[in-house]
């Protein structure tokens, strides 16, 4: 009976110091260690019983629903001039021909009255433009206008009917991890629906034009660019506009034009004919542990600014070589795509509110955007700046550099010749506009020869090496 009475108080013991412990190690402040050394945090009962994680639990019907008849698909026929040489050397005709070609993609409806907002690249070189409905109606369309540095085109079509149309969204609001639907119509029968999530934003790709796009893994094809991007109330976010792919097929990502870019287009080109553009007028670079450490500063993320542009609204603002941009009115800029994708949404004349950090304090101040046109570059005593609409118009060209000026001693004398010609390509790479010349240009040493195609004030097409 002793034995068993001192048993019975050893368990009793053992008991007590196991609950005690448990009491102390774990239910202390959530944690393993307690609040003051604590390494790992217990969730409270509550965490995650509301949140819905899986795709069954979102309602994708009524977006569907709202967007599948806004998207139409796109018809594009262009018609070139082929040689047959053969033919007229055998036969004495059939020198030239004819050929017709027919290119594919969707659009999407943004009124009632038959705007319709697609990709450039669709509808490219069309000679024809043919809308289909999801009705399977069609129409053939007009085109309004083009932005190809945005890969953005607006079209219209006259109806006889009131169309449904897509409403657009704040792209800014978008969130990594969101629910997202990409519509498009690309064979002609009707639209098609894929469901993905946002996987980033300001996704830069370093392309010559759009910096700024919205991914997604929403299985998206060739034809369903120039398709929609909504959430999932249906509103639209972005443009489908290309895919990355060593296949040319959908591999996994997917990106778009975001809404607010390419609203902003459309109104440009709806009020002004073209598209006006702004700049803040400085260049630079995004900063990481790496770009830091090489300038000796400790901030690893916003934008470095490296040089001023003169008579830009940064100069007269007091910006210098060495600030950090780290935010846009209440858009945090982390890296140049942040910073351009904000950019592309304004106009020239449009104040925006510029923080920064400069000698370890932060500073807000208003910068008045100049127009992009304004914008110029200098390179072997050659001045560039962007070609505006009366150019394109008159040399029927939708990119390069004019030379504004000439000051290298070297080509004074051909002055008269070269002034006012317009650059289409250096080294065989696109002249697209200034800002991509001037990174290309940066890239050549100083005394490396480069070879320049332009197009002179009489429309002649001239090959130089200078």
């Amino acid at each position: 009976m002793k034995r068993f009475s001192t048993l019975f108080l050893v368990s009793l013991l053992s008991g007590a110091t196991t609950l005690g412990a448990y009491k102390i190690l774990f239910e202390s402040n959530n944690s393993f260690f307690g609040k003051e050394n604590s390494v790992v945090t217990l969730a409270p009962n509550s965490y995650g019983k509301n949140v819905a994680l899986a795709a069954e639990t979102v309602d994708f019907t009524e977006a569907a629903d709202k967007t599948i008849h806004t998207v139409v698909h796109v018809k594009n026929v262009s018609r070139r001039t082929v040689s047959n040489p053969m033919m007229e050397f055998f036969y004495g005709y059939g020198g030239q021909q004819q050929q017709e070609q027919v290119g594919t993609g969707s659009g999407v409806i943004i009124s009632e009255d038959g705007y319709i907002v697609t990709n450039n690249h669709v509808i490219k070189d069309a000679s024809e433009i043919e809308i289909t409905l999801n009705n399977r109606k069609s129409y053939k369309a007009k085109l309004i206008g083009t932005d190809s540095k945005m890969d953005i085109a607006l079209l219209k079509i006259d109806a006889n009917e009131k169309l449904p149309y897509t409403a657009f969204a704040n792209s800014d609001d978008t969130k990594i991890g969101e629910w997202v639907l990409a519509v498009g119509n690309p064979y002609n029968l009707t639209s098609t629906v894929t469901a993905g999530i946002v996987s980033a934003k300001a996704r830069n790709l370093d392309t010559n034009g759009i910096q700024s796009f919205i991914q997604t893994d929403a299985a998206v094809n060739p034809g369903n660019s120039g398709g929609a991007l909504v959430n999932t109330r249906g509103e639209l976010i972005g443009i489908n506009t290309m895919i990355s792919s060593p296949t040319g097929s959908y591999t996994g990502y997917s990106f778009a034009v975001p809404s607010n870019i390419a609203r902003k287009i459309i109104e440009d080109i709806m009020e002004f004919g073209n598209v006006q553009r702004g700049i803040l007028g400085v260049e630079g670079g995004e900063l990481n542990s790496n770009a830091s450490k090489e300038l000796g500063i400790s901030e690893t993320q916003g934008f470095y600014i490296n040089k001023v542009s003169p008579k830009s609204g940064a100069q007269k603002s007091g910006l210098t070589k060495g600030d950090i941009i780290v935010k846009l009115d209440n858009q945090n800029i982390a890296t140049y795509a942040d910073l351009s994708g904000y950019i592309n949404t304004k106009r020239p004349n449009d104040v925006v509110e510029v923080t920064y950090i400069r000698e370890g304090k932060t500073k807000t101040i208003p910068v008045t955007l100049t127009k992009n046109e304004f914008f110029s570059a200098e390179f072997k005593g050659i001045e560039l700046e962007n070609i505006d609409v009366t150019d394109k118009k008159k040399f029927h060209i939708d990119y390069g550099v004019k030379i504004k000026n000439i000051t290298n001693e070297n080509l004074m004398q051909y002055q008269n010749e070269l002034q006012g010609n317009i650059i289409l390509s250096i080294d065989n790479v696109k002249a697209t506009n200034v800002e991509t010349v001037s990174k290309l240009l940066k890239q050549k040493d100083e005394g490396q020869s480069i070879r320049l195609e332009m197009i002179n004030k009489g429309g002649e097409i001239l090959r130089i090496i200078i």
